[in-house]
């Protein structure tokens, strides 16, 4: 993970807007394009190197890294709020950046991490299950957290954590809903298998196919029997015309 010393600089240079072929060209030259704006100025065109980028966003405080953003002579703080990869390789391709005002509250997205061991896992056999990772608050940009720490260590079925019961701060203001669970204990859902035993059963309760197929033979069996007593019947009808013309 990046140290302090290693993310608390971007360099950058100034580049002109362009098209597909222009940000081609930025890219061939081991830079990526990126954006600069926010705080009232205008939106700056720029090159950045991509490897001090993932240096950020790598970081444990990830993408609400606050950085000094150097270009020319001059240094803004600023942060990245949006980048973007190429799909196959995964070579990151651009980055938006937000120039910061430390006396401004912004709205950024922390990380959600669980501590503890819920007593619903280890006690009773359950699972926990987390089911929001991130929480959408509003701070001065000195205040950003790197995580929000959630105890899970009460954690029991039937109870659940929800982010109305995290410890809130007048530094930090929550905007995600406070009704929102967080994590729960879950139990195993087991799958039912049938057993031999159970299979051979529920065969024996449905009607016997022996009997039906038997029951089918005995009735072609009858049918046959007509046959040949009717075709008995013809063969002996010629015979009995014979002894009469006699």
């Amino acid at each position: 993970m990046a140290t302090a010393t290693d993310i608390s600089i971007l360099e950058a240079q100034k580049r002109e807007p362009g098209n597909k072929n222009a940000a081609r060209r930025v890219r061939v030259g081991g830079k990526i394009p990126a954006v600069l704006y926010g705080s009232g100025s205008a939106t700056a065109s720029l090159a950045v190197d991509p490897r001090q980028v993932l240096r950020i966003l790598r970081s444990e405080s990830g993408h609400n890294t606050i950085f000094d953003l150097a270009l020319d002579s001059n240094r803004v703080k600023a942060m990245i709020v949006d980048w973007q990869f190429e799909p196959i390789k995964g070579r990151l391709l651009h980055v938006d950046m937000q120039r910061i005002a430390m006396d401004k509250k912004l709205t950024v997205t922390v990380p959600i991490v669980l501590k503890g061991e819920a007593v619903g896992v280890k006690q009773e056999g359950g699972i926990l299950e987390q089911l929001l990772r991130e929480i959408e608050i509003e701070c001065l940009p000195a205040d950003i957290p790197k995580s929000i720490d959630v105890d899970i260590s009460h954690l029991v079925f039937g109870v659940e954590v929800r982010v109305e019961n995290v410890p809130h701060s007048d530094k930090l203001k929550f905007l995600t809903d406070p009704h929102q669970m967080i994590a729960h204990i879950t139990s195993v859902k087991e799958e039912v298998v049938a057993t031999p035993e159970a299979a051979a059963e529920a065969a024996g309760a449905a009607p016997a196919e022996p009997e039906v197929i038997k029951k089918g033979k005995q009735e072609v069996e009858g049918e046959e029997g007509a046959a040949e007593d009717d075709k008995g019947k013809a063969k002996a009808e010629p015979k009995a015309e014979k002894k009469e013309k006699k």
